[in-house]
Order: C-alpha cells, then sequence, then structure tokens
C-alpha cells in the first residue's frame, strides 16, 4: 500500500489537474497503491474519465482559482476520508508569448493558477496534514530550475520557478509541525497538452521529436513515469527528502 506514515488506514490524498496528463497518471498511480484520492480539475466529464475503473477515486469539479476553493477541496476531503496525508498542487495552465505579446489576462491566469491556487491550497490543506505528518508535493517544471532562460513563456516559467522557492521555504516553516514538502519538476512529457493548446497533430510530433533529440535519453517522457515519483516522495522511504526540487526530465536540464 502506498502511505506516508507506515501502517494505518489508507492514505487520503488530494491530486489537482486531476483530468487529464500528470495529474490523471497520478491520481490512478496513488488509488493503485490502495489510496483514496480526491481528483479534482475543472471538467467533470475528464475526471470521470479519471476515475473510471478505479474504485479509489472520487472526483470534484472545481475552479481552484476561486477565492472559496480551496476550503471547499479540503473539506470535501475531510468529509469523505476523515483526513489528508498527501496535497498535489498539479494544476496549471501556460499561455505562451513573448514579454511584448502578453496580455494582462494571460499573465493574471497563469498566476492565479500556477501559483496564488497551490498557496491556499496548502494554507487550507495545513492543520489536517500537520495532524497525519503528511506531504505537500508540487509540480514545477525543469525548465525553470537552475539559472536557465526560457524565451516565449517567461510567466509560466517565472510560477514554476516560485512555486520550487515556496517549495524550499514551506519546507523549513512547517518542518516543527511534521509537514514535509517537495518538488517534481518533470520535463517535456507526451500529455497531449500541445494538441489541447490548439497545435494540429503534425505539429505536435514535431515539436516532440525535436526535443527527444535534444535530450539525452533520447525521448520525451510519459505521465506514468511521472506519476510513480510523486507517489514514491510521498512514501515513508522518502521522509529524509524535504524541501528537494527534484528534476525528471531525460537529463535536458543538465545539457
Amino acid at each position: 500500500m502506498t502511505t506516508t506514515h507506515g501502517d494505518g488506514p489508507a492514505p487520503a490524498v488530494i491530486v489537482t489537474g486531476a483530468g487529464t496528463g500528470i495529474g490523471q497518471s497520478t491520481a490512478r498511480a496513488f488509488a493503485a497503491g490502495g489510496a483514496r484520492v480526491l481528483a479534482v480539475g475543472r471538467t467533470e466529464s475528464t475526471l470521470a474519465e479519471t476515475a473510471a475503473g478505479h474504485d479509489g477515486i472520487q472526483i470534484l469539479a472545481a475552479d481552484i482559482t476561486e477565492q472559496d476553493a480551496p476550503a471547499r477541496v479540503v473539506g470535501h476531503a475531510l468529509a469523505e476520508f476523515g483526513r489528508l496525508d498527501v496535497l498535489v498542487n498539479n494544476a496549471a495552465i501556460g499561455v505562451f508569448g513573448s514579454l511584448a505579446d502578453l496580455t494582462p489576462e494571460g499573465a493574471e491566469a497563469q498566476i492565479r493558477t500556477n501559483l496564488l491556487a497551490p498557496i491556499f491550497l496548502a494554507q487550507a490543506a495545513l492543520d489536517p496534514l500537520a495532524e497525519s505528518g503528511g506531504v505537500v508535493v508540487n509540480v514545477g517544471s525543469s525548465g525553470a530550475t537552475g539559472l536557465r532562460s526560457w524565451p516565449g513563456n517567461g510567466v509560466y516559467g517565472a510560477t514554476k520557478a516560485g512555486l520550487d522557492f515556496l517549495t524550499r521555504t514551506w519546507a523549513v516553516e512547517l518542518a516543527e509541525r511534521g509537514v514535509r514538502v517537495v518538488s517534481l519538476a518533470p520535463g517535456v512529457i507526451d500529455t497531449g497538452v500541445g494538441l489541447r493548446a490548439g497545435m494540429d497533430h503534425e505539429s505536435y510530433q514535431g515539436f516532440l521529436k525535436h526535443i527527444a533529440g535534444r535530450t539525452p535519453s533520447g525521448r520525451v517522457g510519459r505521465p506514468e513515469e511521472i506519476a510513480e515519483w510523486i507517489v514514491f516522495l510521498t512514501r515513508a522511504e522518502s521522509a529524509f527528502a524535504n524541501g528537494t526540487v527534484l528534476s525528471v526530465d531525460g537529463g535536458l536540464s543538465v545539457t
């Protein structure tokens, strides 16, 4: 059984952005390990696809950028599971463009979804996580680690770099309450996000091929691979990992 605290009740997990891609795979991976999962996303139909065939997954359609969403999401998990052991802040949006192309709407949407929502979800979850000795996993991006630049993706990268900084800071702040905070920074993962963003199939496949050619491992990643790392970071065996930002990107970030 997947666990954050040794033997005991089945862990209770919240995964945001759980309708597609990494979030969907993460919700399923936790459930496969015996956890009870609240899969959160904006679209009920995609959440239903995530939960199909997985008895341990419950779904909640919610816009995590709304002011009452953190209390609603955490309250729903506590009402259903009676506890909370893991919060996975995975939901994110990207609006690509250089500085000259930015609009207030696009920049603000990324900041609200990628940075502010995780802050207030973690805040809402703090007391139950402290009670269980739980874990916050922030999903960043290897493209925003270190001293790298990211032309055309500045606001998205800034929100992910900010999330990594929060990971380090919260790990210190919350250590005395028994809460661990870690960050998983994926590289390019074939989630179909380019297609959902409006790319045609040929362009998307060309992008993946280009990135695979630049990656030492010779390919892009799969959502299931990232999900397994997220689950692993919450296990008791990973208890000494705190404040860690772990890049899983086939070596792209070290080239």
